[in-house]
């Protein structure tokens, strides 16, 4: 009997490895200037200087920040359930990686005779992937809380699980408005559709700004950081937390705001869109230095959004838990649902 043996692409192989390597490098050094940007901005908006004495203007702030929590005591609370204890910053962390594999950066590059689309997997399902895998990161969240064997930890926690669920409502039914009008949970096609214009923040104004938002409560930033409300909960549920542990739930929230930055742009904006420029005819002019321009576009969009986030942190107070509870299930949800039912009462009108 003869036996037919395919050729594996390790070429194909290589791509993938590299370009896995390049996104998560490249989102950990995001997350980690973000840092500084937060400061820098928070010092703007407060009349402070902020960061200026680790290198120019304050640059090598976060490496000092990082060098810090490598070098600091590990501890681990003898009450605590050590497995657990340490499993929980890294499903965080894991989580908060995981989703950048769907996002298209950018269009596709020619190199060594091989197209190579800047995007990790192209899958058909490529939002039901994205909120399959950021529902995974609470339990996170509730591993490290109910491990940590402290009371204000699972009390943060519990507060921090409850938020995250509760607003994956509302941001899951403006997201059905918007794909009643694309017809595809494809992220290159949902693209592919904006090239020749930002319809869908056109068409969905509501459903962008309830996705909006509940992005802001999904990564637990101000106005919606209850799980870290100091006043009554200390530290939050990271509390009995120290060195990298620490660093990875730190780590993790500003990856998600870059993630939920680029996604809303991807979604909503265009992605890498080049704003007023026939990117077809610009890509075949210029080839990959384009397919780089666009990539560019697309983080300038997502500095706008990282902007926003760290703007209203600055300028919002706290809402009481009560307060976040009430506008989710009994403002967000309900405008969310009305937003659906109109939509598809017009796609259907449309279509007679």
């Amino acid at each position: 009997m003869q036996i037919t043996l395919l050729a594996f692409d390790w070429f194909f192989l290589v791509e993938k490895l590299v370009l896995i390597i390049g996104i998560i490098s490249v989102s950990l050094v995001i997350a980690m200037y973000e840092t500084w940007a937060e400061r820098k901005v928070a010092a703007f908006i407060q009349d402070r200087i902020g960061p200026n004495r680790a290198g120019p203007l304050g640059l090598f702030q976060p490496l000092a920040d990082g060098m810090k929590l490598f070098m600091k005591e590990e501890i681990i609370p003898n009450t605590s359930n050590r497995m657990l204890f340490i499993l929980g910053p890294c499903l965080a962390m894991m989580t908060a990686m995981m989703t950048s594999a769907v996002i298209p950066w950018g269009g596709t590059l020619d190199l060594f005779g091989r197209s190579i689309p800047l995007q990790i997997t192209d899958i058909n399902i490529g939002i039901l992937y994205i909120f399959g895998v950021v529902s995974m990161g609470v339990y996170g969240i509730m591993i490290g809380g109910w491990a940590s064997n402290n009371k204000f930890s699972l009390l943060a926690a519990l507060r921090g699980a409850s938020q995250v669920i509760s607003y994956e409502l509302p941001m899951g039914l403006s997201l059905i408005a918007l794909l009643m009008l694309t017809g595809s949970l494809k992220m290159s096609v949902i693209v592919g559709q904006q090239l020749d214009g930002w319809y869908n923040v056109l068409w969905q104004p509501l459903g962008f700004f309830i996705f909006l938002v509940c992005a802001f409560a999904e990564c637990n930033r101000t106005p919606f950081d209850l799980p870290e409300a100091e006043n009554e909960l200390n530290f939050g549920y990271h509390q009995e937390y120290s060195s990298m542990k620490l660093g990875f739930y730190l780590f993790a929230e500003y990856i998600n705001m870059f993630i939920s930055s680029v996604i809303m742009s991807t979604l909503f904006f265009g992605g890498y869109d080049i704003p007023f420029v026939n990117d077809a005819h610009l890509v075949e002019s210029w080839g990959n230095w384009a397919v780089l321009l666009q990539g560019f576009c697309l983080f300038a969009k997502t500095a706008m959004f990282i902007f926003l986030f760290m703007w209203v942190r600055w300028t919002i107070p706290r809402f009481r838990y009560d307060q976040l509870m009430n506008l989710c299930w009994k403002r967000l949800i309900p405008l969310a649902l009305a937003n659906m039912i109109i939509t598809a009462a017009i796609v259907l009108w449309l279509k007679k």
